[in-house]
């Protein structure tokens, strides 16, 4: 009975998003406020509506409802309880519906804390918001039915994908959807602003939040997924240019690009059109993501759907979206008001720049990825765009980027003094160079990337922390009046100056990586196989049984010398209701670094066939992302704080004259 429950309030959660697309879009036509109010009423009732079809879903997960095709196909009653919840969104039509979800949260968030916008504004984003939810509810009712029953129901289910029973997937596609869809409100304000033909710095100042949530999101989705990739897939590597989660990166990058311009145009009403462009262009990216995950084009570990059905019906609303958003840019957008100037040499100009390397970097990404699927569509023949493309293009243009970030974080607004900010990061620009020569030469010939890039996170890192320095403290400085002046600055400095420092670090974890060992060998019980500054030793063989798989767990014990510094217990586990295997690395954190160890399946003697890795300083890619991220929430903590003071003082405006 919860199951049809479920399904029916998808039903009318439709009914919802129908009347939240045409009731407030044709009140804004004719200026009719209860008309408008009806999109925040419609809005909040979607949301209720789909919350309460995704908690039923959860209810058939808990408890093994295998008369549910979806339970049936993607869970097991010896599955473990976090994991009988993830495999809600561990599928296609589970996947689908926490997407709806998001979206409905983003609208009624809209609905909630929205009231100081124009109403026109706020009538219009919620009708295009019900529009995308429309376009979704429809994909799922259509296609991708999460509620669909099986008769005769099973008597167990088929387990959950192995790969996905595992915590990092557990937090991943969330955040990964958060960040997807948290754009979507950002998308329908900019279509709403291009519907009004108006467009000013209190529309930054709303939507820049919503941007920093979905932003900050996606970059911990990333990372989240990065480093499942990294310890699960046992391949010893965190990133391979894989096609889906180059759909991941696409949003990132254009999103990027617009919390750095909605930025400039918030502080100085500059770059309108190129924001408007960007809003549309970030969502139109996560619409893609969508496509090429679910549409059976790709395959991939990420990959869900392989039913044609289902990919024509997402072409067609990405095709809508796009094509329909992209036009309505080109028709509204010579007529919006164009912004203040400012010099070439300045924070804005620094910033522009900043985007269009985001923005090429983006580019590439998106023909490297999609070029070999066209191919094959057009001609039949099968090619692969790799790493080293990806490498040398988009991620050349990344540390161009990366080298610009602390000269224009230090410029000033409007016209700032080059020379003179060269001379303030000199100190860093000398640490850097040091950094990478020291780093080439040992190497030794190596690859001359890595010092590069370790010289480059140096100079970013250490530029950063100068720009604190210089806002907080001057020489003859009393400690107390550099602390309330640390204490004075707004959040969002911190924010940005956080953000940057996470950057850096990132790069400075890529960079150690090229400084690394590794081993492909077989470790036998007793003999030491030596790995950079550490011998591994094989201790022991066992077998556990967990509660749906059994597994083999090599204990291996690390030492640096004589000193034993760690003890780690790779597996490899049999799920038997799938017959498969999949592998868990195991890792000791050394000073930054990991001595990394993923195993085959022992040889009945008790040898390990075993790749060895150590990677200097790998825990900063994953502290940096989440340092970046960090960065994010500060400065949207200060943005709602002045969002918050600008209604206030405006309120009390209105009461003052009524007085």
């Amino acid at each position: 009975m919860i199951v049809e429950i479920g399904h029916f309030a998808l039903v009318l959660a439709l009914c919802a998003a129908i009347a939240q697309t045409v009731v407030p879009s044709w009140g804004a036509r004719l200026r009719d406020p209860a008309l408008m109010a009806v999109g925040q009423s419609a809005a909040l009732t979607q949301l209720a509506l789909v919350a309460v079809a995704f908690a039923a879903l959860v209810d058939a997960h808990l408890t093994s409802d295998f008369s549910v095709l979806n339970v049936a196909e993607n869970s097991h009653s010896a599955v473990p309880t976090i994991y009988k919840i993830s495999g809600v969104w561990g599928n296609h039509e589970g996947s689908m519906l926490l997407w709806v979800l998001i979206l409905a949260i983003f609208g009624g968030l809209v609905s909630l804390f929205g009231r100081s916008l124009p109403r026109t504004l706020r009538a219009n984003a919620l009708a295009v918001q019900g529009l995308i939810g429309v376009a979704f509810l429809l994909f799922i009712l259509l296609t991708s039915n999460p509620f669909e029953r099986l008769v005769p129901a099973p008597f167990e289910g088929r387990d959950l994908n192995p790969i996905l029973q595992d915590p990092g997937l557990a937090v991943h596609p969330p955040m990964l959807y958060l960040g997807y869809v948290g754009f979507s409100i950002v998308y329908s304000f900019a279509a709403a602003a291009l519907i009004e033909g108006r467009i000013d710095a209190a529309w930054a100042r709303f939507v820049r939040p919503f941007a920093l949530v979905a932003w900050s999101l996606l970059t911990l989705g990333i990372a989240a997924g990065s480093f499942w990739a990294y310890y699960t897939l046992g391949w010893g590597g965190f990133w391979f240019w894989d096609p889906v989660e180059n759909a991941s990166l696409m949003p990132w990058l254009a999103g990027t690009a617009f919390v750095h311009s909605v930025a400039v145009m918030e502080k100085r009403d500059a770059l309108k059109v190129w924001t408007i462009f960007l809003a549309i262009l970030v969502f139109s990216f996560s619409l893609l993501g969508t496509f090429l995950v679910r549409s059976g084009v790709l395959t991939s570990v990420h990959a869900f759907a392989s039913d044609p059905r289902r990919g024509v019906f997402i072409l067609a609303i990405l095709a809508f979206f796009i094509i329909g958003s992209f036009a309505l840019f080109a028709w509204r957008a010579p007529m919006l008001k164009q912004g203040g100037i400012f010099a070439p040499v300045s924070r804005e100009g620094a910033l522009v720049l900043n985007n269009l390397l985001l923005t090429t970097a983006c580019a590439t990404v998106f023909f490297g990825t999609l070029y070999p699927l066209a191919l094959e569509q057009l001609t039949g023949e099968k090619i692969t765009v790799g790493a080293p493309f990806f490498n040398m293009t988009c991620g050349l243009l990344l540390l161009a980027a990366a080298s610009v970030m602390p000269i224009g974080f230090s410029l000033a607004w409007k016209r700032g003094d080059l020379l003179g900010v060269v001379q303030r990061l000199a100190i860093a620009i000398a640490a850097g160079a040091i950094v990478a020569i020291v780093g080439a030469a040992w190497l030794r010939g190596g690859s001359i990337l890595a010092s590069i890039m370790a010289g480059l996170a140096i100079f970013v890192i250490i530029g950063s922390l100068i720009e604190i320095v210089m806002r907080v403290w001057r020489p003859g400085l009393a400690p107390d009046v550099a602390l309330r002046r640390a204490f004075g600055l707004p959040l969002s400095f911190w924010g940005a100056a956080l953000a940057h420092m996470g950057v850096g670090m990132t790069l400075l974890g890529l960079a150690g990586v090229g400084f690394g060992a590794e081993a492909i060998t077989t470790l036998h019980k007793g003999m030491a196989v030596e790995l950079g500054p550490y011998a591994i030793t094989l201790d022991s063989v066992d077998e556990r049984v967990g509660p749906n798989y059994k597994e083999a767990v090599a204990a291996m014990t690390v030492r640096s010398g004589a000193t034993v510094v760690a003890t780690i217990e790779p597996t490899r586990r049999l799920f038997a209701a799938r017959q498969m295997s999949t592998t868990e690395a195991g890792l000791a954190t050394l000073h930054f670094g990991q001595v990394y160890v993923s195993i085959a399946d022992p040889t009945p003697d008790g040898d390990v066939p075993a790749r060895l890795y150590w990677k200097p300083l790998v825990t900063l890619i994953w502290l940096g992302g989440g340092a970046m991220a960090l960065g994010g929430a500060l400065s949207l903590a200060d943005r709602r704080l002045r969002f918050g003071v600008a209604v206030r003082a405006r309120t009390g405006a209105v009461v003052a004259a009524a007085e």
